[in-house]
């Protein structure tokens, strides 16, 4: 049994969702099918979650929302129309939606949660509706009676434990199911969403709950690459990979998975394969606890900007104890979460997304590590980027760290920081956010050139 999921981008018109039902139909084994809500039909197009937070945000302001409303309508008549459903399936969106509209505004995160579910939820019934006309047995599934239960944590849901016991009763439903992703329900019965690429969750949390042989994730891509192919051209495709070499890759930058969707499935030791909903007949990647492929020390490598490093030196910090976690404690009095934070004898590093503070807050918090610390020098280092260089290759091959070391100095790269992880999986590089890209070259030259991966 398998579930699959299909992204936005195979679902963002008629022609896509032919070929969603071409995939499921072609393999009996594909009992679930975990859809997203429409996304863009072309570059400059916008998915319907977008006009929908659109809609819940001027509903909060304005009693008029017919032109948001009939944005989100539109896109949901044109794929209903193209593949001759009946106007009913609209009526059902239309009324559904008004509902929504409609509710308590008094929680605000709670109201655009309930409208930005209504994306996948609603395609979910439209999917449903188009395998019913096509002769097929099909049903939609509402994820409260399917017994999908999550935290009470708007736009970042995590799923209740008990959820998977309850889920496992789907496997004794006849047909396809067709199921929304990207949100559960909280045990006071109202919407709670995950974070943004929720629907890879979702499908993640089904495969878990009812013990399914792979999880299938459909979306536009044919495999995962070795590299951001918006940097290198024509990156080597990864086959294999590892749960946790494709969850540090995810953490630095790589998009083709939120980094939190493929823990229900890791927990239970259920493959994923990454596939092309235009291309369905190519291998794709297939991501596993422990693959057998053993290519070179590194699989993957990943970028992210947006970083900062709060430098903070002071004679014999290492005989001062509790010196870490004063610091550490200054930073969450404003709410503020860190990345990393690499040491030295005398010196500490603090990594962390540079959007969490203004100026004004950046320099209050240098006079209070000067003040409360008695630090000897505080200085914020901006526009850093974090390089990932990932693969469990590397707990088994000597002069990793050395051969990606010589990659950016022969590219006169200046390191920022380094900082290598004890399992050996990964290894961390700060670089200037101007360097980014020349970095990347450089590692994935070292690392993949006339390697098959």
């Amino acid at each position: 049994m398998k579930v699959v999921k299909f992204g936005g981008s195979s679902l963002a018109s008629s022609e896509q969702l032919n070929k969603v039902f071409n995939i499921v139909m072609s393999d009996s084994e594909r009992k679930i099918v975990v859809v997203s809500a429409p996304g863009k039909r072309f570059a400059e197009d916008i998915k319907v979650t977008d006009l929908l937070i659109a809609l819940a945000e001027k509903a909060l302001t304005s009693s008029n929302t017919d032109s948001e409303l009939n944005a989100v309508l539109e896109r949901y008549m044109n794929i209903a129309k193209d593949v001759d459903l009946s106007p009913n399936i609209i009526d059902t969106i239309r009324e559904d939606l008004l509902n929504r509209l409609n509710a308590d505004k008094t929680n605000v995160e709670q109201y655009i949660d309930l409208l930005k579910a209504s994306g996948e939820d609603n395609n979910a019934k439209l999917v449903a509706a188009y395998f019913q006309n096509k002769g097929v047995e099909a049903s939609y599934v509402d994820p409260k009676e399917a017994g999908l239960l999550v935290t009470n944590e708007p736009g970042n849901a995590q799923v209740l434990p008990d959820s998977y016991n309850r889920i496992y009763r789907l496997r004794e439903k006849s047909g396809i199911l067709i199921f929304p992703g990207f949100f559960g329900y909280n045990e006071n019965g109202e919407v709670v969403t995950f974070s943004r690429s929720g629907s890879d969750i979702t499908g993640s949390i089904l495969a878990n709950g009812i013990k399914a042989d792979l999880y299938e994730n459909f979306s536009d891509v044919d495999a995962v690459y070795s590299v951001n192919p918006n940097i290198i051209k024509n990156p080597n495709e990864i086959r294999e990979i590892t749960f946790r070499e494709m969850r540090e890759l995810a953490y630095g930058g790589f998009s083709v998975f939120h980094d939190e969707a493929l823990y229900p499935a890791f927990l239970a030791g259920i493959p994923v394969n990454v596939k092309n909903t235009n291309n369905p007949t190519a291998p794709g990647t297939l991501i596993v606890k422990h693959r057998t492929n053993q290519y070179g020390p590194v699989i993957g490598i990943s970028s992210e900007k947006g970083f900062c490093n709060i430098y903070v030196r002071k004679y014999l910090m290492n005989r001062e104890i509790g010196f870490g976690s004063r610091l550490l404690k200054i930073l969450e009095d404003y709410g503020l979460s860190y990345e990393h934070t690499p040491s030295g004898i005398d010196d500490l590093s603090v990594i962390l997304r540079h959007s969490q503070m203004d100026q004004d807050l950046e320099q209050e918090i240098i006079s209070r590590i000067q003040h409360e610390l008695k630090a000897d020098e505080v200085h914020v280092i901006p526009n850093i980027a974090l390089i990932m260089v990932v693969g469990e290759g590397m707990r088994h091959n000597i002069g990793t760290m050395a051969r990606a070391s010589k990659a950016l100095a022969r590219s006169t790269i200046n390191i920022e920081m380094i900082n290598q992880g004890s399992s050996e999986v990964s290894m961390m590089f700060g670089v200037k956010e101007k360097d980014e890209k020349k970095a990347v070259q450089a590692l994935y030259e070292e690392f993949f050139v006339g390697v098959m991966v």
